[in-house]
C-alpha cells in the first residue's frame, strides 16, 4: 500500500522529515509546502535527486489560510507541520476536517494541550494527531519510554540531551541548529518535572551537573531548560515518582547565558532607551544570532535516558544512549536527522494506522517496541546498559 504525505514548512527539519518519509513511508507522493514557493521547489528537487525519484513536489502555501490548508491536506494520509507553533491549532482543525493524520514539531506546551483537546473529533474522523515531535521533546521522551519498558516497575526516568558543534570554537562553543527564539524560550521560564510523583515547576538554567560521555564529547554540563518533556509529566503523574530532563552543553555555556538571563535580555517587553522603545530579546537576538550561526554546520547530538525501578524484586536501572552526527553524503545535520526523522516515524505509523486514532501525546505515540523496530532502520544504535542489584 502507498501513502500521500504533506510537509508544511520546507526548512531544515521539514526537508529532513520528508527525506525519511521518502525512504521508509511507502510514499506515492510527498508534497513540500512553504510560504516561499522557490524554497519548496528547491527542496523537492534536492530530495528527488538524493533518492533518485520523482515523488516530491514543491508548492506554495500560506499556513494561516483555511482555504489553502484545506486544499493542501485534501487526500493526504499524514502531514507534518514544521511551521511556527502558533499556527498548529488551525492546522490541526483543518487536518481533522480533511481526514488527514497530523504530527508537528510543537514548541509550546499550552498549544499542545489545546490540540490534544481535539481528541474526540480526531477519533470520529479516524485520524491521529500527535503534537511536539522532534528530538526534544520527542525522541528523548520516546527513549525514556523504551527504557521504562525494560524495567518491570519503573519509578524514575532521567533524560539528558543536547545538540553541539563537533568542533566548538570559543567564546561560544555552540552553533544554532534551529530558530533562535526557540532557544531563548528553552532558557526562559520554568520546566515541569515530576518530583515525588507530583508535577513540579523547576526554574530554567538551574540544577547544573557534569556528566561524562564517550569521545569525542567528553565532559558535558547539564542544566534545566523548559519544554523538553511536553505533556509527559502530567501523563506519568502517579505512575512515576521522578521524571526530569536536562539539556547538555560544553562546560561554561550556562554561566554565559545565565548572565544574559539575569541582565534581562530574554524579556520581550520593550524598554525605553534614549526615548526609543526596544525589546531586549530582539536586540539580544540581533547581536547573538550572527555569532552562533554558520552556513555549514557539522554537529553532534546525544540523548541519554536512565530508568530506575524494581525488576525481579530488586533495585534495577537501564540506561540508553544514542549519538548522531552530521551526514556529509546528504548534508543533513545531526539535529535535522533526530528531529525530522522522529516526526517522520510518527507520521508514517499514523498513516499506516499503527498509532491509535485520536489526539495522542508524544509520550504515548511510540511504544518501546516500535522505537526498537524503526530506529535501526535509520542507523540509530541505542547503546544499552542494565544493572540489577544482587
Amino acid at each position: 500500500m502507498s501513502y500521500r504525505y504533506a510537509v508544511l514548512g520546507a526548512g531544515r527539519q521539514g526537508l529532513s522529515a520528508a527525506y525519511d518519509m521518502g525512504r521508509f513511508g511507502e510514499a506515492s507522493e510527498i508534497v513540500l509546502y512553504d510560504m516561499n514557493p522557490e524554497v519548496a521547489q528547491a527542496g523537492a528537487r534536492k530530495l528527488n535527486s538524493l533518492l533518485a525519484t520523482g515523488i516530491f513536489k514543491g508548492r506554495s502555501l500560506d499556513a494561516t489560510d483555511r482555504t489553502q490548508l484545506s486544499q493542501a491536506l485534501a487526500g493526504i494520509d499524514a502531514a507534518l507541520s514544521a511551521v511556527p507553533y502558533h499556527m498548529n491549532p488551525l492546522i490541526t482543525e483543518i487536518a481533522i476536517k480533511c481526514g488527514s493524520s497530523l504530527c508537528d514539531l510543537g514548541g509550546h506546551t499550552d498549544t499542545v494541550r489545546e490540540q490534544l483537546r481535539q481528541n474526540d473529533a480526531a477519533q470520529k474522523a479516524g485520524v491521529t494527531i500527535t503534537p511536539d515531535c522532534g528530538m526534544g521533546p520527542g525522541l528523548n521522551i520516546s527513549m525514556g519510554v523504551l527504557a521504562m519498558s525494560l524495567i518491570e516497575n519503573p519509578e524514575e526516568v532521567l533524560i539528558w540531551d543536547g545538540g553541539l558543534p563537533q568542533n566548538p570554537k570559543p567564546p561560544w562553543n555552540y552553533l544554532l541548529t534551529f530558530n533562535i527564539n526557540g532557544l531563548t524560550n528553552e532558557y526562559y521560564g520554568d520546566a515541569w518535572f515530576l518530583r515525588d510523583g507530583k508535577v513540579t515547576a523547576v526554574p530554567s538554567l538551574s540544577e547544573r551537573e557534569m556528566l561524562d560521555f564517550p569521545p569525542p564529547l567528553g565532559k558535558l554540563e547539564a542544566a534545566v531548560t523548559s519544554g523538553g518533556l511536553s505533556t509527559a509529566p502530567w501523563t506519568f503523574a502517579g505512575k512515576l515518582q521522578r521524571l526530569e530532563n536536562k539539556t547538555l552543553r560544553y562546560p561554561g555555556h550556562w554561566d554565559q547565558f545565565q548572565a544574559y538571563q539575569q541582565l534581562g535580555l530574554f524579556e520581550e517587553k520593550p524598554v525605553s532607551v534614549n526615548g526609543s522603545a526596544m525589546s531586549p530579546r530582539k536586540f539580544y537576538h540581533a547581536l547573538l544570532e550572527p555569532q552562533i550561526t554558520a552556513d555549514h554546520i557539522q554537529d553532534i547530538c546525544v540523548i541519554r535516558t536512565q530508568c530506575n525501578g524494581i525488576s525481579k524484586g530488586k533495585p534495577a536501572s537501564c540506561t540508553l544512549e544514542l549519538t548522531e552526527t552530521y551526514a556529509p553524503e546528504t548534508g543533513f545535520t545531526a539535529m535535522e536527522k533526530l528531529t525530522g526523522w522522529h516526526a517522520s516515524i510518527v507520521a508514517i505509523l499514523s498513516a499506516r494506522g499503527e498509532i491509535p486514532r485520536g489526539a495522542v501525546p508524544v509520550e504515548l505515540a511510540l511504544t518501546g517496541e516500535a522505537l526498537t523496530r524503526e530506529g535501526p532502520k535509520r542507523g540509530w544504535e541505542f547503546k544499552t546498559r542494565t544493572a540489577l542489584t544482587s
